[in-house]
């Protein structure tokens, strides 16, 4: 079944990043001078935002902005192409465009040049670009487009039948009634500098909800996460904590995920903590200065679930809840190797264990425990749904695998779960290479099929304490009528 696209519309920018090397003063001025080495264009603005939105989900995604004639509307047009398919809407200018300076990856300066027209425009080719959306997002940033009353109309009306997420802008208008979510940062809300963010992200989430007349508010608060008002209260939403990074684009990161949450079903609180964690995965990854274009024109990030266009990989299945998954996602196997690599660089200890983990009980968590007191990281290999039910029969697994990695990952012990597929986790071990591997001691070390492979590269094959009497089964088999402990 083809998904109903996700109708983008706002300010589109073109971002372009300088980079070279700043080693000396100019000698009539204490300034650096820029040997630069590379020009990087890429979208900005709403278009940045349509183009993040493209590269993480299979569905359709346009992007609906004001486009001139310029050299640098052409050069926008030409970058999605392919990715996502732009509706423009005529004016005369120039599109926006902010150049940074880099120095090392460092900002010696932002310039910024150009400016568009604004309407009225012909908004027919918009209404059809409506027509059979899944969601809608505005990506307002404060240059116009918002303040159309026409678009405005229409907007309104869009809102009625369709989800609509409005990133708000200080320049911008207000969001249209009936809008699904706002989300506003701290300083948007008019909620920055205040000494304990949570009430004060409350008190302007309330008053916003209530001024707009939209469903719900988000304010996000970068490192800390977000706070959702709904009709049902207030729902906080904490960050994954992440080290260095850039935040630039997590507020057009965070307002695409949270839109093709709600365009898979997703309820307002459910598309928050997705995007909260889509967002934090952006910035963990390099942020807006870390989305690169290939010779063949796709675009890619680390930082996003799937890199290039989805349109030219492999063909993939709606799921209900599309973007309730990001690329450090419990269950995530390639995250799960490349923690491993990272902890070897820098000199760390790599342990791994196994299983099918179906009922989480207090023999898992020691055995866990006593695992990660083994190394530096413990990565977690567990077992499908498919392979739990071929290894113990078709009532099996009572927890499906999405939830039994994210209660693992939960454990103060665990840094990484991996899911496989096989009946064995030999290929994934292969992959990640422990230095330790471990299993309980109802298990003899040496009789494990996976030891010979564990030792091919030195490393050790261990058993931990058993803890008897605890185990899933047992606990199944207590929870049947008749049944005993």
């Amino acid at each position: 079944m083809s998904l109903q696209p996700l109708v983008v519309i706002g300010d589109a920018l073109l971002d372009v990043d300088v980079d070279g090397s700043a080693d000396r003063l100019c000698p009539d001025a204490p300034v650096p001078v820029l040997d630069a080495d590379s020009e990087r264009p890429r979208p900005g603005g709403a278009a940045l935002a349509a183009l993040l939105a493209a590269l993480s989900t299979p569905r359709p995604v346009r992007l609906v902005a004001p486009l001139g004639d310029d050299e640098d509307s052409a050069r926008l047009r030409d970058l999605l192409a392919g990715t996502v398919e732009v509706v423009g809407l005529p004016t005369t200018g120039a599109v926006p465009r902010k150049t940074r300076m880099l120095a090392g990856d460092r900002p010696l300066l932002r310039l910024d040049t150009g400016g568009l027209g604004t309407g009225p425009w012909d908004l027919g080719p918009v209404a059809d670009a409506l027509a059979d959306a899944g969601a809608v997002l505005v990506a307002d940033y404060g240059r116009g487009v918002t303040a159309d009353p026409a678009l405005r109309d229409l907007l309104t009306a869009t809102a009625r039948r369709l989800p609509l997420v409005w990133d708000p802008h200080p320049r911008g208008a207000d969001p249209v009634p009936g809008a699904t979510l706002v989300s506003p940062n701290l300083a948007e809300a008019g909620a920055a500098g205040a000494a304990d963010w949570l009430p004060a992200a409350s008190r302007a989430a309330a008053t916003l909800r209530e001024r707009w007349g939209v469903e719900a508010v988000v304010v996000t608060a970068g490192s800390h996460g977000a706070l959702l008002r709904s009709a049902a209260g207030n729902a906080a939403v904490p960050a994954t904590a992440v080290t260095g990074g850039d935040p630039c684009g997590a507020g057009d990161r965070f307002a695409a995920a949270a839109a093709l949450a709600l365009a898979g079903g997703a309820a307002p609180d459910e598309a928050v903590s997705a995007a909260v964690g889509a967002a934090g995965a952006f910035v963990a990854g390099g942020g807006a200065g870390a989305v690169r274009r290939t010779a063949d024109g796709t675009w890619s990030h680390p930082g996003l679930p799937r890199e290039g266009n989805p349109r030219a990989a492999r063909a993939l299945e709606s799921s209900p809840h599309e973007e309730s998954a990001s690329p450090s996602r419990p269950g995530d196997a390639d995250a799960a190797v490349a923690l491993a690599e990272a902890t070897r660089r820098r000199g760390g200890r790599v342990v791994a264990t196994g299983g099918c983990f179906d009922l989480l009980h207090a023999g898992h968590a020691r055995t866990l425990a006593a695992a990660r007191a083994l190394g530096d990281v413990l990565v977690v290999c567990l077992n499908s749904d498919d392979s739990v039910r071929r290894l113990k029969g078709s009532q099996r697994p009572v927890v499906g695998q999405a939830d039994r990695a994210e209660l693992l990952a939960a454990l103060g012990c665990v840094d990484a779960v991996a899911v496989f597929d096989e009946d064995d986790p030999q290929a994934l071990i292969a992959r990640l290479r422990p230095d330790v591997w471990v299993k309980g001691g109802d298990y003899a070390a040496d009789d494990l099929p996976e030891a010979p492979l564990v030792r091919s590269w030195g490393g050790e094959v261990v058993a931990v304490p058993y803890h008897a009497g605890r185990s899933s089964t047992r606990l199944l088999s207590a929870l049947i009528p008749g049944g005993t402990a």
